[in-house]
């Protein structure tokens, strides 16, 4: 039903076709049916026209197969259209969730609710409108067969039932092993997308043999379910294909039974037999509409869990950020988890516009998880986040994103230009949200972010310099050419508020210092960075010292210093920056 109120014309005009198709099969037994008395049985004197009679059956043959051209193409419509639309709305939750929704769950499965389950869900819409259409016909025809005799219509009236007595039991049964095979598709997706993303370190680490087995192993679960349901399949398919045939040969021997007695005519019999056989093809497909049907739920249901998905409610008044310069921001109490687990527990931190404060913590202390969450990337659970006293959740997305830049300690990249890396709406990717998107950068400016992240050196010994495509996730590229890119990408934002996620731990020191003096000096804004070297701790204009989910201290490195515990943790910094 969902399919038919999004595309109900396709639907309307299918459901047409089908219904022509049962008044042509109809039209078709009985015409048979007039032609045995009328035509080949009548006495000469009162025979009919043999030309009449053959325009009549090529006539309702014309008017069958149009109707089921006219059936088969509105149904291929409407299904994929359908999964068009259900694979976008798909596509957009996987946008608007929050990150968490992404840890819970695996790339490949994932994938499989896009591919799989959306072209399982939507397998019973094809047969969906001659399924219907069969039930007119199972009616029609009991009334023309009463109307030939009683006995031919008390064959039907066992059959018919215990056919759907048959495929019900069944469509019971196979449903648990139907979501079963589906969870055991996203396993094979999930770990084919594993073993193919994480190629380089299946290479270096000679995990070839242990891939192949993972795949070897899942595969045959995978199998092992599949054969189970085609175990059931097996048993129930024969007898739902048999029924109709044993129908048919019990009608024969009754009509002529009754045929002999004078008790019904041979058009009669040749009605109700052409009608039985013509009713075999269409009682199949009824039977494989509920054979699919379970595992078409099963699908339906995973996509839905993904498209019940909470998001992030959009501000219903939104109120814009100051026309230019950089964003002061100040968080209050801000508590964030994952699941049960609390990573931030009241964080207090005011950076003040223009400021460049440095974020210093151990490992796991929380610092990645507070500049996603000043992204607006996660959920707090309490507290506030403002920028120059605009609160996060009232600012419209669209505008975050251009006021704001984070760069990650993993810089991904696109397989695509090191231009169109850096500028991405450049890259003539469509709009999926249906926001407006902003014009792409001049190439000057692109230019000028690669220069500011120390890149155009590198990118310019490309073989086609910033027209280089690099390959997937960037690859091709060192670490450190990947991330200064990426921080390219920020810059050309000229974002008021930048916040870098230990964004150039794989750059050389020198260069790293050499980057960060010439944002300072070319772009006004403020600076929130995650920080483990001490040039870089030393560069900012404050240090925030995050313990225990919470800012324990804030000052300048030199004051905190007098805490035992933060030098502690910068003597280890130290150490492990030592080769």
């Amino acid at each position: 039903m969902r399919s038919v109120r999004a595309h109900p014309l396709q639907h309307l005009l299918a459901m047409i076709g089908a219904l022509g198709f049962v008044a042509a099969t109809v039209a078709i037994a009985w015409a048979l049916g007039w032609i045995t008395d009328n035509v080949i049985l009548a006495n000469p004197s009162e025979r009919g026209s043999p030309t009449l009679a053959a325009l009549w059956v090529i006539g309702i043959s014309l008017v069958s197969g149009i109707s089921v051209l006219a059936r088969r193409l509105f149904l291929s419509m409407a299904e994929l259209r359908t999964q068009r639309d259900w694979r976008r709305g798909l596509l957009h939750r996987y946008l608007d969730v929050p990150m968490d929704f992404h840890r819970r769950r695996d790339p490949g499965e994932l994938l499989a609710h896009v591919d799989s389950d959306v072209n399982t869900a939507t397998t019973v819409l094809k047969p969906l409108a001659f399924a219907v259409s069969v039930v007119v016909l199972v009616l029609v025809t009991m009334v023309a067969l009463f109307a030939a005799h009683p006995l031919l219509a008390l064959i039907a009236a066992v059959v018919f039932p215990a056919l759907a007595l048959i495929s019900r039991v069944y469509t019971r049964r196979v449903e648990a092993p139907s979501a079963e095979v589906q969870r055991r598709v996203g396993e094979v997706t999930e770990v084919a997308h594993e073993s193919f993303d994480g190629a380089v370190v299946v290479k270096t680490l000679g995990r070839e043999p242990f891939e192949v087995e993972r795949m070897r192993a899942a595969s045959r679960r995978l199998s092992d379910e599949r054969i189970r349901v085609g175990r059931m399949r097996a048993a129930f398919e024969p007898a739902i294909d048999a029924l109709p045939t044993v129908g048919a040969v019990a009608l024969l021997l009754v009509g002529a039974w009754l045929v002999g007695r004078g008790q019904a005519t041979p058009g009669d019999l040749v009605l109700a037999a052409t009608l039985f056989s013509l009713l075999a093809v269409p009682l199949f497909i009824v039977g494989f509409f509920l054979e699919e049907l379970p595992r078409s739920v099963v699908s339906l249901d995973r996509v839905d869990r993904v498209l019940d998905e909470p998001v992030a409610a959009s501000p219903s008044t939104s109120r814009s950020l100051p026309a230019d310069g950089p964003l002061d921001l100040a968080i209050e109490d801000l508590a964030v988890g994952y699941g049960t687990r609390r990573v931030l527990d009241g964080v207090t931190l005011r950076v003040r516009a223009g400021e460049r404060v440095a974020l210093v913590g151990a490992t796991g202390s929380g610092k990645s998880t507070l500049l996603e969450t000043v992204m607006g990337l996660n959920e707090a659970s309490h507290g506030a986040i403002r920028l120059s006293g605009v609160d996060l959740g009232s600012i419209h997305p669209d505008e975050l994103h251009q006021a704001a830049a984070l760069v990650f300690q993993e810089a991904f990249l696109f397989a695509d230009s090191v231009a169109e890396n850096v500028d991405l709406r450049s890259s003539g990717a469509p709009v999926v949200s249906g926001a407006p998107v902003a014009a792409a950068a001049p190439r000057r400016d692109v230019a000028a972010a690669l220069d500011t992240a120390a890149a155009s050196d590198f990118v310019a010994r490309l073989p086609d310099g910033d027209l280089t495509v690099v390959g997937e996730r960037g690859l091709t590229l060192s670490g450190g050419q990947r991330q200064r890119v990426a921080l390219a990408r920020a810059l050309v934002r000229d974002p008021r508020l930048l916040l870098l996620d230990d964004a150039t731990s794989a750059i050389d020191p020198v260069v790293e210092a050499r980057i960060l003096d010439r944002i300072g000096s070319s772009l006004d804004t403020t600076m929130l960075m995650v920080a483990q070297r001490i040039s870089v701790i030393e560069l900012a204009d404050r240090v925030a010292y995050l313990a225990g989910g919470r800012i324990v201290a804030t000052g300048s490195h030199a004051e905190l210093l007098q805490r035992d515990d933060y030098r502690s943790l910068i003597t280890a910094y130290e150490q492990a920056a030592v080769p």
